[in-house]
């Protein structure tokens, strides 16, 4: 009985890495529909979320199935609690990458992000990316030192958001106030993406250590 529950608690782990693996697959592809007014490419990750959104209550159940039947103490109750918020985690930011296809649909047939700022939308959302892909390789590898690297990542996403401001509140902008606020909500998704891969960073530190981290750079939720 043993063997198959700590069977079942490391298939749920797992699941949750292929998850982090699509989460990952949509905000490159929103980012592609966002830059190139690709509205097939943003149709695709729309209706894609309501696989991940499936994925998400599979996994709940399946964590929550677990911890009523087993009664799991110490460090497995550990893995199961921050696998639930994890999966809440993930769940949201595939919400947000399709948020950002729903802007890119939106504007279709113009593009939604004005051109002098494609460069920091695709470095945003090749932060995004790895964070998310880091979420998912350092949990599978139980690594504490790449999770708390997490966090660095996330001041680079800041450096980002902060760039875009400067733009749209400079003197030389000229794409107006309607591109002004896609630019500003756009760019507060993925700022939120990398803050739940931070997120999920501390709970795998949680996993790890039993300890949750503190400071300005680990935001709780």
């Amino acid at each position: 009985m043993r063997k198959i529950y700590q069977s079942d608690l490391e298939s749920v782990v797992n699941e949750l890495v292929v998850m982090s693996d699509s989460i990952q697959i949509a905000v490159r592809d929103a980012t592609r529909a966002l830059l190139q007014a690709d509205l097939q490419l943003a149709e695709r990750v729309i209706s894609g979320d309501t696989r991940i959104d499936a994925m998400h209550d599979e996994l709940e159940m399946r964590a929550f199935t677990i911890l009523a039947r087993q009664a799991p103490v110490a460090g497995e109750l550990r893995t199961l609690v921050a696998v639930i918020q994890m999966v809440a985690a993930l769940g949201r930011m595939g919400d947000l990458a399709a948020h950002v296809a729903k802007i890119a649909r939106l504007r279709y047939p113009e593009h939604a992000v004005p051109e002098a700022l494609n460069h920091n939308f695709t470095e945003m959302s090749r932060v995004a990316q790895e964070m998310v892909g880091n979420v998912g390789r350092v949990l599978a590898e139980r690594n504490l030192e790449e999770a708390k690297k997490l966090a660095e990542e996330d001041e680079v996403m800041d450096d980002l958001r902060s760039e875009q401001f400067r733009v749209i509140l400079g003197d030389e902008w000229n794409d107006g106030v309607e591109s002004a606020v896609d630019v500003a909500l756009l760019g507060r998704y993925y700022e939120r993406i990398a803050d739940h891969a931070v997120s999920m960073g501390r709970r795998i530190i949680y996993i790890i250590t039993g300890d949750l981290p503190e400071g300005e750079n680990w935001p709780s939720t």
